[in-house]
């Protein structure tokens, strides 16, 4: 009889760690792959691209939500490498509006896998789903306002707020589903609003006697 501290029976051990980290890898590429497609993404076409059933897909991720936070990790481009065609520029309003555009066309670029987070994020809202590029892009958009106390900590923090809002995937499926709008006239309304919006709290600020740089 052969004992479970063999050679042989470490290999068979090892051989079957090694067939669940290949099967979780294609699982995960599938994803990732399908992710770029901007088509809508599920388990079952997860499943198929990856050459596995679907509960063998599950066995590994319980939910898609979970799957497809693995699946982008490390795809999402940070804040400086997206602005930094107006990264010179101390132009808030140059530099929201260049954030806002990027967002929204990546948005639309991989609505599948935006839209499955989303449904994702509606129905377990006490999980943290959603990557959140928007956040990071809206704060180093407006590094000029914050760093030259253009304007005040609560007014920065409210502009921070108003263009959460906006520029917002929820934004542009509210305005492309329901609204009825052409995605590019989608995202040419909510860049103008969120231009708007940047301009009119650095009008405020400006004639509040906070001028850009803390003049």
């Amino acid at each position: 009889m052969t004992s479970s501290s063999s050679p042989s029976a470490a290999a068979n051990t090892t051989g079957r760690a090694n067939q669940k980290l290949r099967t979780r890898r294609a699982i995960v590429q599938a994803a990732a792959e399908l992710s770029r497609t901007g088509r809508e993404v599920s388990m079952p076409e997860i499943a198929e691209a990856a050459l596995v059933s679907e509960a063998t897909a599950y066995r590994y991720f319980p939910d898609l939500v979970g799957l497809l936070q693995e699946a982008i990790s490390g795809q999402l481009p940070g804040p400086d490498e997206v602005l930094g065609a107006v990264e010179h520029s101390a132009d808030p309003v140059e530099r929201v509006t260049a954030a806002a555009e990027f967002l929204l066309r990546h948005v639309l670029s991989r609505q599948g896998v935006v839209r499955a987070m989303i449904a994702g994020t509606v129905a377990r809202p006490g999980r943290s789903a959603r990557p959140g590029l928007r956040f990071g892009l809206i704060d180093h958009a407006l590094a000029p306002l914050a760093q030259g106390e253009a304007i005040g900590p609560a007014a920065l923090e409210q502009l921070r707020r108003g263009l959460a809002v906006v520029v917002s995937a929820d934004a542009l499926f509210n305005l492309t589903d329901l609204y009825g709008l052409d995605p590019e006239d989608a995202i040419t309304s909510i860049v103008g609003t969120a231009a708007d919006l940047t301009r009119a709290a650095a009008d405020r600020g400006a004639g509040t006697g906070r001028a850009p740089g803390g003049r």
